[in-house]
């Protein structure tokens, strides 16, 4: 498993667990690399000391109950998706109209129900100053568009 500090055109910064280097080259070459704060596609990597994740793959004593690293993230990552599918399947988009949206049903204005869309970092601040509860998520954008 190799890990590699990444940054979007937005100057944010997070870390990426790739299979290896070419995974790493083959999903942002398909716009499947995303930054967990704006959803920008647009990644490349941070100058670092190369970093290995290779916890328990030289062990004799690894138990038969204990996953390889890489099952480990294919798990998480169906679990991410199958979480994301929900989220879709049970939300209305409301694309840019996020925030006035929210704020229509925070103030009883609209009927209250789940909705999800965009609106910019300072909208959001605006937004819980003002008490209104609202989380960013990043959803994969295969599951916002899909293939027909």
């Amino acid at each position: 498993m190799k890990v590699l500090d990444l940054r979007c055109s937005n100057d944010h910064t997070f870390e990426g667990w790739f299979a290896s280097e070419q995974d790493f080259v083959d999903q942002d070459h398909k716009s499947l690399v995303q930054c967990p704060v704006c959803a920008d596609s647009k990644i490349t990597k941070k100058l670092s000391a190369p970093r290995l994740n290779l916890s328990g793959q030289f062990t004799s004593h690894l138990s038969t109950t204990e996953a390889p690293a890489t099952d480990t993230v294919h798990t998480v990552a169906q679990a991410w998706a199958a979480f994301s599918k929900k989220v879709l399947d049970n939300s209305e988009d409301v694309g840019q109209q996020f925030a006035e949206e929210v704020r229509r049903i925070h103030y009883g204005e609209s009927k209250s129900r789940a909705i999800r869309g965009q609106t910019t970092v300072d909208e959001v601040h605006s937004l819980v100053d003002e008490g209104i509860e609202v989380m960013p998520l990043l959803l994969p954008e295969s599951l916002k568009n899909p293939l027909h």
